[in-house]
């Protein structure tokens, strides 16, 4: 993150908040008080921005200016609500497919799967505020553009988002590297919502426990896993070739 990237300043962030900017990410130092930093609280709070409370030399690795203990990036993209967006697909008519990255933090796999995403007809991905990929200029590269244009979804829990899709009609849908249905065997077809778990720790518990349907893709090399992004290309081919009225 550097400097050039930032605002920072009680005032200059207070006043982006109540101008509208969609926040990426703000630091706010430990122990902050003051006039100023409780109504930036109070915008914080009114806006649901995710922020995080740290030492001063986490702040001051960025920038040694008159910050204030406040450090701010703005989004490139801006967010949108799943709660908005799925009424809003429906009533054009079709069949949601929304793709829900649990813990995806590497921003060239996340600009990857929003190119993918984007390409083979997902509506939205869905991601969680706290550990997930930043959107930053690389991402947005790898992409090739598809985040300008795909909606993203940054939610304060995405168990509760996918509760939410789950209870609105998708099927949930893993992706597991051993257990569930080969994807060309499952009924991928209807509205839906797809997990893709980081590769370090896969899928949550909770969003495991949610799922309708597990597949898997079937490999044959000698490698056992293949990168999320690649993953989540083949799975979302397959839906794609499901719902075109060719495969019928």
């Amino acid at each position: 993150m550097k400097e050039s990237d930032c605002i920072y300043g009680l005032r200059p962030v207070i006043e982006a908040i109540k101008a509208g900017k969609q926040i990426d990410r703000l630091l706010i130092r430990q122990g902050l008080q003051g006039i100023l930093y409780h109504e930036l609280m109070t915008e914080v709070r009114n806006h649901k921005i995710h922020f995080q409370i740290v030492p001063l030399e986490r702040i001051e690795l960025v920038t040694r200016k008159n910050h204030q203990g406040v450090l701010a990036w703005l989004s490139l993209i801006e967010f949108q609500s799943v709660e908005n967006l799925l009424p809003m697909i429906f009533e054009k008519g079709d069949d949601p497919l929304i793709i829900a990255l649990d813990g995806v933090s590497d921003v060239r796999n996340f600009g990857a799967i929003v190119r993918s995403a984007e390409c083979l007809g997902a509506h939205a991905v869905v991601i969680p505020a706290k550990g997930s990929a930043r959107i930053t200029a690389d991402a947005v590269k790898t992409s090739a553009g598809a985040l300008h244009t795909l909606p993203v979804c940054r939610e304060t829990s995405i168990v509760r988002a996918v509760q939410y899709l789950k209870e609105s009609g998708l099927k949930v849908i893993t992706a597991a590297e051993k257990s569930g249905a080969v994807i060309s065997e499952a009924d991928l077809k209807g509205p839906a919502v797809v997990i893709m778990g980081s590769e370090d720790k896969g899928i949550s518990r909770e969003l495991t426990a949610l799922a309708d349907q597990q597949v898997r893709i079937p490999m044959k090399g000698g490698i056992s896993s293949l990168n999320v992004s690649v993953a989540a290309g083949i799975i979302l081919y397959e839906i794609a070739r499901q719902r075109s009225p060719v495969s019928q």
